[in-house]
């Protein structure tokens, strides 16, 4: 899978696809990893305009991605989530991990 992700300066944007799951997840992680130490970003940005599914390695995504984002003292939001992805982020408590930018 290749990403279609978006950087300015220190910001990595990056459009979730319509299914999050292990295949997907495990990928997706790998090249975000590159991409924040490539580009030393500060700022990663999930876009969930496309996402209607995501199970649980979806979450585990989020939490790896955030670790990282944590060890280059960065921040990780999401954006546009649809109701289901926003019920997963209740339950799964990634509300109180990643900053939902609900303007955005």
């Amino acid at each position: 899978m290749d990403v279609q992700y978006h950087v300015t300066k220190e910001e990595l944007v990056i459009p979730m696809p319509q299914e999050v799951d292990h295949h997907v997840a495990k990928n997706l992680g790998r090249e975000i990893d590159f991409l924040i130490d490539s580009w030393h970003i500060k700022r990663l940005v999930f876009d969930f305009r496309e996402t209607e599914f995501m199970d649980s390695s979806g979450i585990g995504l989020m939490i790896g991605r955030k670790k990282t984002m944590d060890l280059y003292r960065g921040e990780v939001h999401a954006i546009h989530l649809g109701e289901r992805i926003c019920q997963i982020f209740e339950k799964s408590g990634l509300f109180r991990i990643i900053i939902v930018d609900e303007t955005a």
